[in-house]
């Protein structure tokens, strides 16, 4: 008997194709299982075990040149809603050069035994060393039960620490962490699209995080320790990452502890307005992603007991947010190369993976306007056009195939010519990866003189996931190439509405 290589072989270039536009696929698929699981927050969560609790809170907060919003920030600290003498605030002066030391040191004067000045007379090496600092301090004595780490321009709601403090009452907890939104009072188009993905990356992935029970990340601007939990991974952050506020989040858990995320605990904060400085801000954050992930390689998919972090589930959701780019430009390989070996099963996988993703969407973005009301008034724009226009009209191609074809009336009366079609065609299929060549060209033209017009246009445009998957590609490069890894502050001028 005769083997038909050539048949063979051809059966297997399709197969790969297909696992390619599957790759694609998968951000979707994970999308949609994290709101399917978000309604269950309703009955499987912490609040069975949280109680009122008022531990004496140490509260830490590293300041590097935050002359602008320092005072501010600790003014709103000693208004909250929770007991004055079981709330101390040590800001840690990491060798500021403006007037971040006279303003604290003025703060300190008035309130007494409650405001701490701490001086770093060498400072630059980074935030996670400025926390240590402070940390240090703290734990060298017994008064501290729980640590407040957050950063110098957030500003919380008055019950928000009551709120996380409840879940610290279970000893099982070891951080909570509270729902940043941003809270500009000039707000731009891109701080609505951050508002969204705010919206999107927190209410609603870390309500499903916390039915599923592996939390990714303590908010930077906003993570109550227990003190047990502190002291068990060392008394000290972790600072061999450019996202020590991840790797936190996953040494508390490896050390058998919960961690529980609070969505109604609101702190505001000031976020980027231009491109450039979202770009410069998200660096370090994906870069931090990257090194983490190879940090805890020997992790992934390896579901272990006192913990959910190597659970399959997770490991999804981490991964269908860390190679989103790559996903994106396998799909868009696989589809083109199908097209050209296989048209009709190509039109056949871009329809299912497109209407997919189309359904995911409107289903996501509904839901997710229903978790913060007040961002769905401001940024409703940005929300319905999060995807960007481009990806509208890719997930209308596939939900109305022949839109354009000859045998059909046609959209506004138009019809594309047979050589017409194979172009838009392959306009459509390669969309994902031409988008984000988008987003880097929107952060290329801001600074120009036509940039202010230009630049929302394009992100309009291409979406604003583009953009993020555009950072992730340049945090890979960085990280390949071990470029400079200093921490550059995100400037803030006291922008958020207490």
């Amino acid at each position: 008997m005769s083997i038909d290589w050539p048949s063979i072989l051809d059966d297997g270039v399709i197969v790969v194709l297909l696992l390619c536009v599957a790759a694609g696929t998968l951000p979707v698929i994970s999308t949609a299982f994290q709101f399917l699981v978000l309604p269950f927050h309703a009955f499987v969560n912490h609040y069975g075990r949280a109680a009122p609790y008022t531990p004496n809170v140490a509260v830490i907060v590293p300041a590097w040149n935050e002359g602008p919003v320092v005072g501010a920030s600790i003014d709103r600290l000693l208004t909250l809603d929770y007991p004055q003498d079981r709330l101390r605030i040590y800001v840690v002066d990491d060798a500021s050069t403006d007037d971040t030391p006279e303003i604290v040191r003025a703060k300190e004067r008035e309130n007494p035994g409650r405001v701490f000045h701490l001086r770093r007379e060498q400072g630059g090496e980074g935030k996670a060393h400025t926390l240590n600092h402070g940390i240090s301090r703290v734990l060298a004595s017994s008064w501290a039960q729980a640590i407040l780490i957050m950063d110098a321009d957030v500003i919380f709601a008055r019950d928000s620490v009551a709120k996380m403090t409840r879940h610290l009452a279970d000893p099982r907890v070891g951080a909570v962490t509270a729902y940043i939104a941003e809270g500009s009072r000039d707000r731009n188009y891109l701080t609505r699209f951050i508002a969204i993905e705010y919206v999107l990356g927190q209410l609603a992935a870390r309500r499903a995080q916390n039915v599923l029970g592996a939390i990714a990340c303590l908010a930077g601007g906003a993570q109550l320790h227990s003190r047990e939990n502190l002291e068990a991974i060392g008394g000290r952050i972790p600072t061999g990452t450019l996202a020590e506020d991840t790797m936190t989040t996953f040494e508390s858990q490896l050390h058998g502890r919960r961690m529980v995320f609070e969505p109604h605990a609101l702190v505001l904060a000031e976020e980027p307005r231009t491109i450039d400085a979202l770009w410069k801000q998200r660096l370090r954050w994906a870069r931090g992603n990257v090194q983490l992930t190879r940090h805890y390689r020997r992790l992934w998919f390896r579901p272990r007991r006192g913990h959910r972090l190597g659970s399959v589930s997770f490991g999804l959701m981490w991964f269908s947010t860390f190679l989103l780019p790559v996903a994106m430009l396998l799909a868009s390989f696989g589809l083109v190369v199908l097209l050209v070996l296989h048209s009709d099963l190509a039109a056949t996988v871009f329809r299912i993976m497109w209407v997919s993703a189309a359904c995911t969407y409107l289903y996501s973005i509904f839901f997710a306007l229903q978790l913060d009301a007040r961002t769905g008034r401001h940024a409703w724009r940005e929300a319905l056009l999060f995807p960007g226009v481009g990806s509208f009209v890719v997930m209308v191609s596939a939900l109305f195939p022949g839109l354009l074809e000859n045998d059909v009336p046609g959209l506004f009366g138009l019809q594309l010519t047979a050589s017409g079609r194979i172009d838009w065609t392959l306009c459509i299929y390669v969309w994902g990866a031409a988008a984000m060549l988008g987003a880097w060209l929107a952060r290329a033209v801001e600074g120009t003189r036509a940039g202010r017009v230009l630049a929302p246009l394009l992100l309009y445009l291409v979406g604003y996931g583009s953009l993020l998957c555009a950072i992730t590609i340049d945090s890979y490069v960085k990280e390949w190439r071990k470029a400079d890894t200093a921490w550059i502050k995100t400037e803030k001028v006291g922008r958020v509405v207490g």
